[in-house]
């Protein structure tokens, strides 16, 4: 459900302490939000370490990225807001710069997207009941272009089917979504060991 301000400021300061504690928000790296009951987006302020958040630390912007305060939001709050604009029933959005994504996308060819089979912990994905399944994670390019990639995420997005709880911005990091922060932050969680699986495999493959 969408949140009130105080719920969703407490909520990302939370998930900011959470996700630092296991090395998932180094320095000033990433950014969360929340949508709110009134449809606009609370969203961190540029720059903050995301394990010492505070509410001055979380601002507020539209549908369309745009600041609605003084404090400046991340240049990448347009891409929050696309997602939020794609999926009406998305009411968190959670971007990480892990080490197991930037690797493993950097090493994929150019045009690959992640492709996740046979594991146990995919059950953690919205719709997917067996291990016996197969996850498909959009792989962007990234460009410090936020418009335009914002644009390129939209459109990719809405030609995958089923719609993923996930992408990935190559050499970049996670972004990832649910209805809830605690739903987003369990597919961060679920990325970051699969995508650590997949990297070993590769290691192992190539008898490193």
């Amino acid at each position: 459900m969408p949140s009130t301000l105080p719920a969703a400021v407490a909520d990302i300061i939370a998930v900011g302490r959470r996700l630092d504690s296991r090395s998932l928000a180094l320095a000033t790296t990433g950014n969360y939000s929340v949508r709110l009951e009134d449809g606009r987006i609370a969203v961190t302020v540029s720059g903050r370490h995301k394990g010492r958040l505070t509410a001055e630390d979380v601002t507020q912007i539209d549908l369309q990225g745009r600041a609605l305060d003084a404090r400046r939001p991340s240049a990448e709050a347009i891409l929050h807001a696309s997602v939020y604009r794609l999926y009406p029933t998305i009411h968190a959005v959670l971007h990480v710069h892990s080490v197991a994504s930037i690797t493993l996308t950097r090493v994929l060819p150019p045009d690959a997207d992640v492709v996740l089979e046979g594991y146990e912990t995919l059950k953690i994905f919205p719709g997917i009941h067996t291990h016996e399944s197969r996850v498909v994670i959009p792989v962007l390019n990234n460009s410090q272009d936020m418009p335009k990639l914002a644009l390129e995420l939209e459109s990719r997005l809405a030609r995958v089917q089923p719609a993923p709880s996930a992408l990935l911005l190559r050499g970049h990091g996670i972004y990832a979504w649910g209805p809830t922060v605690d739903e987003a932050e369990h597919v961060v969680e679920a990325l970051e060991q699969l995508l650590s699986c997949e990297l070993e495999a590769l290691r192992v493959a190539r008898g490193a």
